[in-house]
Protein backbone atom coordinates (compact mmCIF):
# COMPACT_ATOMS: atom_id res chain seq x y z
CA UNK A 1 0.00 0.00 0.00
CA UNK A 2 1.60 3.32 -1.05
CA UNK A 3 2.04 6.02 1.52
CA UNK A 4 0.37 9.36 0.91
CA UNK A 5 3.51 11.45 1.39
CA UNK A 6 5.63 9.25 -0.84
CA UNK A 7 7.82 11.21 -3.22
CA UNK A 8 7.67 14.51 -1.34
CA UNK A 9 11.38 14.49 -0.49
CA UNK A 10 12.23 14.37 -4.20
CA UNK A 11 10.27 17.54 -4.95
CA UNK A 12 12.03 20.87 -4.94
CA UNK A 13 11.09 23.68 -2.57
CA UNK A 14 8.91 25.54 -5.08
CA UNK A 15 6.89 22.39 -5.78
CA UNK A 16 6.42 21.89 -2.05
CA UNK A 17 5.12 25.44 -1.66
CA UNK A 18 2.62 24.81 -4.46
CA UNK A 19 1.57 21.53 -2.82
CA UNK A 20 1.17 23.34 0.52
CA UNK A 21 -1.17 25.88 -1.08
CA UNK A 22 -3.19 23.12 -2.80
CA UNK A 23 -3.58 21.20 0.45
CA UNK A 24 -4.62 24.31 2.36
CA UNK A 25 -7.35 24.99 -0.21
CA UNK A 26 -8.40 21.33 -0.15
CA UNK A 27 -8.69 21.43 3.64
CA UNK A 28 -10.94 24.47 3.39
CA UNK A 29 -13.24 22.67 0.93
CA UNK A 30 -13.27 19.48 3.00
CA UNK A 31 -14.13 21.34 6.19
CA UNK A 32 -16.99 22.98 4.34
CA UNK A 33 -18.20 19.57 3.10
CA UNK A 34 -17.98 18.22 6.63
CA UNK A 35 -20.20 21.04 7.88
CA UNK A 36 -22.77 20.24 5.19
CA UNK A 37 -22.92 16.63 6.35
CA UNK A 38 -21.01 14.74 3.68
CA UNK A 39 -19.59 11.80 5.64
CA UNK A 40 -16.81 10.87 3.21
CA UNK A 41 -15.09 14.17 3.93
CA UNK A 42 -13.90 12.90 7.33
CA UNK A 43 -11.40 10.42 5.90
CA UNK A 44 -10.21 12.80 3.18
CA UNK A 45 -9.82 15.55 5.76
CA UNK A 46 -7.62 13.38 7.96
CA UNK A 47 -5.41 12.41 5.00
CA UNK A 48 -5.11 16.00 3.78
CA UNK A 49 -4.13 17.24 7.24
CA UNK A 50 -1.39 14.64 7.51
CA UNK A 51 -0.11 15.40 4.01
CA UNK A 52 -0.02 19.12 4.81
CA UNK A 53 1.93 18.39 7.99
CA UNK A 54 4.44 16.33 5.97
CA UNK A 55 4.92 19.15 3.47
CA UNK A 56 5.34 21.76 6.21
CA UNK A 57 7.86 19.55 7.99
CA UNK A 58 9.95 19.18 4.84
CA UNK A 59 9.83 22.92 4.17
CA UNK A 60 10.91 23.64 7.74
CA UNK A 61 13.75 21.11 7.54
CA UNK A 62 15.00 22.73 4.35
CA UNK A 63 14.75 26.22 5.82
CA UNK A 64 16.75 25.17 8.88
CA UNK A 65 19.36 23.40 6.77
CA UNK A 66 19.67 26.49 4.59
CA UNK A 67 20.07 28.85 7.56
CA UNK A 68 22.71 26.64 9.18
CA UNK A 69 24.57 26.19 5.92
CA UNK A 70 25.21 29.92 5.48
Amino acid sequence: MPRHGEGLREQDTNELHVREKELTEQLFRLRFQLRTGQAEAVTKLRIAKKDLARVKTLLRERALKESHGN
